[in-house]
């Protein structure tokens, strides 16, 4: 008996050893599992601080600028275009919010055309080439914006001057009379000209000092009105932000508004993102010159 007793005590004890490690095998993968959606819920969050920034601002877009920093609602796929460049064709697809009513540009561009831009800024002119060859959608639409007057009378809305260094504009909702206080629940730089577009001209982009590129919301396909100018070189900018053209007069406009300084800070998502110049630089009007 004796020998039968201590048999079943054995046996008893492996099955209860068998049921600890079972029930230590069952929590360790609840923890793991837990870890790891905590790991993704965090680098969600800190992906999307990061996107934020650019674009537009403070508001909506590049981060680089504010978001479209707070976002706009954008409507196209995910992806950029693939259509070889120059473009023969371009496809604008409709969003919201809208800043200022104003037609959809034509979808067929003048991809022969060479222009520049010029704003006109209380700050004095900024002139700046497009790249027509390289970009001719985000080209097309730019030209097509500053015929309509649509940048008339705005204000650009975001400095940044750490880590990145750009200057954002490009969103009628900072129109030339409103006091920029960087809320989080107010409408600028989330603004639309009504519709999206997708990137363009991004392989092996860099944002060098005198840059021109568009602020978006973190997707390829984000790109409405707002865009951004780099006054100093920034390598931390990834290829996301379509590089549409190049200063070619009155940077020193903008590096002096940087040196100046913001008044008040975006934050999104616990993250500082740039804030409303101290200098304020309110574009009167853009012309275009096509040669």
């Amino acid at each position: 008996m004796a020998g039968k007793n201590e048999r079943q005590r054995r046996q008893a004890r492996e099955k209860y050893r068998r049921q600890q490690q079972e029930r230590w095998t069952r929590q360790r993968q609840v923890r793991r599992r837990w870890l790891t959606g905590l790991s993704a819920v965090i680098a969600a969050g800190l992906i999307a601080g990061l996107l934020v920034v650019f674009l537009p601002g403070g508001g909506a877009k590049p981060a680089a600028a504010p978001s479209k920093s707070p976002k706009a609602t954008a409507s196209a796929s995910a992806s950029a275009s693939t259509v070889a460049e120059p473009a023969h064709h371009c496809t604008y697809t409709a969003a919201t919010p809208v800043a200022k009513k104003v037609s959809f540009p034509p979808v067929t561009p003048d991809f022969t055309a060479s222009y520049t831009a010029t704003l006109k800024t209380n700050q004095g002119p900024i002139t700046f080439t497009l790249l027509n060859s390289k970009a001719t959608c985000t080209v097309n639409s730019f030209v097509h914006l500053a015929e309509a007057g649509y940048f008339n009378n705005t204000q650009c809305h975001r400095l940044v001057t750490t880590g990145i260094y750009v200057l954002q504009c490009g969103d009628p909702y900072a129109t030339a009379g409103t006091k920029l206080t960087c809320s989080t629940t107010g409408k600028i730089g989330t603004g639309t000209p009504g519709y999206d577009f997708a990137s363009e001209n991004l392989t092996g982009a860099k944002y060098g000092a005198g840059t021109v590129a568009m602020a978006n919301e973190g997707t390829a396909t984000s790109n409405g009105s707002q865009f951004f100018i780099v006054y100093q070189d920034t390598a931390e900018l990834t290829a996301s932000y379509t590089p549409f053209g190049t200063v070619s007069s009155g940077l020193n406009i903008v590096k002096n508004v940087a040196k100046a300084g913001y008044s008040c800070q975006y934050v999104v998502s616990g993250q500082a993102e740039g804030g409303a110049p101290k200098e304020k630089v309110i574009i009167d009007s853009v012309t275009i010159k096509k040669t």
